[in-house]
């Protein structure tokens, strides 16, 4: 369960689903560069080509399985009351701050394996980001419950407290919820005074 002011990392089955996507695309990209050896190899055009082309493969897919582990060790994420932050990467390390006043929407995305995993990704849009095709600026990966964490988000940028639900214990008093009361109070007594004006002509 993600407690609001504590680090929280992707679920456990987003390892295995990059696993499967890490050594799909390291066999992908093997077979168009390595494919014509063992095409090569039926013809008779050389089994030493072969054995080092299969060597290559054995040892691009160690080290698949090697970031795997390194990456999710690396990724991690924060929620406060006025932001989240991100931090990921094996070998370029990268880190961002986003304030709940810049986000403007916050979109669910779910493959046809991610669902086989249960797990879904928070694609987050801000004001003013300049990715291309409306790419997000922060993308939160292998979430298995999304729907909590995008609620406690989206009750940030509207200004309200979170449900007790998402952040697992009862919901903290902020300034923005404060300001929020304060300004609810004032509409109403203003609303009362012009009524006993009115009663009063």
């Amino acid at each position: 369960m993600i407690q609001l002011g504590e680090d929280f990392k992707p679920s456990l089955k987003y390892k295995p689903y990059l696993a499967i996507a890490t050594i799909l695309l390291i066999a992908f990209i093997w077979a168009l560069c390595f494919g014509w050896v063992f095409i090569g190899d039926i013809f008779g055009l050389g089994a030493s080509i072969a054995i080092a082309a299969a060597v290559i493969l054995i040892a691009c897919l160690v080290f698949g399985v090697v970031w795997v582990v390194l990456y999710y060790k690396s990724v991690v994420y924060h929620l406060n009351e006025t932001e989240m932050t991100w931090k990921r990467g094996v070998w370029f390390r990268k880190t961002g701050i986003v304030p709940y006043n810049r986000i403007t929407n916050v979109d669910i995305v779910q493959g046809p394996v991610m669902r086989i995993f249960g797990i879904s990704n928070l694609k987050i849009q801000t004001a003013g980001y300049s990715g291309t095709n409306g790419s997000a600026e922060i993308s939160l990966e292998g979430i298995e419950e999304p729907e909590p964490l995008r609620a406690l988000i989206m009750d940030f940028v509207r200004g309200t407290a979170p449900s007790p639900a998402a952040t697992g214990g009862a919901p903290k008093v902020t300034a923005q919820t404060t300001a929020n009361a304060d300004m609810t109070a004032l509409i109403a007594e203003v609303a009362a005074i012009r009524k006993l004006l009115e009663e009063r002509k």
